[in-house]
């Protein structure tokens, strides 16, 4: 980094941060510091990147009194170091202590009705979909609506994580799912978006960073009937996503690893693999017989 300025150095080092695979970043922290020789630099960029890294990785925490988690993500930021967590109706702050929500923080009774409702049974297919899974639903607009009133916006996130650093391997599954509530169409529409990311590095370094979207909608009923179908919906979407993934994984080996190589060598001309060990002894009759 010669010749780069203390703010080229401290955002080149934050770019490392933010790019760690999932639960890696203390690690990727530890190089940073050691490249970077001052503490002042690395805490510059350090107390930038952790945060929108533990927002974009959507990590969970266990509440300071354990009535719950708190899962960090920027539909529950109030600011920087406090998260709201509607399923408590507290807020945390990372991760010290907690307070109870104000009314304006949460959001109306009737919206409230609709967001509960998803999120209990989003709870259900998480703890039977994902080992080790949390989840949230916040009210990302209209936060006061009434019946009969404007349309309000739901956010669903699901996290999911594995870090097994003996093991030398690491992955993530977030997803967010946008559900507007129209109440004068009658209607829930659904887009959705999937972040999937896996790190193997056992003698090398191979990751797997891929996104999906999706859409759908459903007709709007009472809450726990709309909760039923918003939930369906998203464990049929990402279902299909999960298997087209196993699908490209099991043609891994028969098309995309012949693709990073040529078909011929320079020579234009296939090589017999198979008389390979024949050629070979030949050579060494030939050898033999002209001693």
């Amino acid at each position: 980094m010669d010749g780069a300025t203390d703010d080229h150095k401290a955002g080149i080092a934050k770019w490392f941060l933010l790019r760690s695979p999932p639960g890696q970043i203390q690690q990727v922290a530890k190089d940073v510091q050691k490249i970077l020789m001052s503490d002042k630099l690395y805490q510059q960029a350090a107390s930038e990147a952790f945060p929108i890294y533990n927002m974009e990785q959507m990590i969970c925490l266990e509440l300071p009194d354990g009535s719950g988690q708190v899962l960090v993500s920027n539909c529950g930021a109030l600011d920087s170091t406090h998260y709201l967590d509607l399923r408590t109706a507290q807020v945390a702050t990372i991760c010290t202590k907690i307070r109870p929500a104000t009314d304006e923080e949460l959001p109306s009774g009737f919206v409230e009705e609709y967001r509960s409702a998803i999120d209990s049974e989003l709870l259900k297919y998480v703890e039977e979909a994902f080992p080790r899974g949390s989840c949230a639903v916040f009210c990302t607009a209209g936060s006061t609506a009434e019946e009969d009133d404007a349309p309000f916006e739901l956010t669903a996130l699901i996290s999911a994580s594995k870090i097994s650093h003996q093991n030398f391997s690491s992955g993530s599954w977030r997803s967010t799912w946008k559900i507007q509530v129209n109440q004068e169409l009658q209607s829930v529409d659904l887009t959705g978006k999937v972040h999937v990311n896996a790190h193997y590095f056992e003698e090398g370094n191979v990751q797997l960073d891929t996104n999906y979207e999706g859409s759908d909608s459903t007709v709007l009923q009472n809450p726990l009937d709309v909760a039923t179908a918003v939930v369906n919906i998203i464990r049929s979407k990402e279902s299909e996503y999960l298997l087209s993934l196993e699908e490209s994984y099991s043609k891994l080996s028969d098309n995309t690893f012949k693709e990073l190589r040529r078909k011929l060598p320079v020579t234009r001309t296939l090589f017999a693999w198979n008389n390979a060990l024949q050629l070979s002894l030949s050579r060494e009759v030939t050898r033999e017989l002209s001693k």
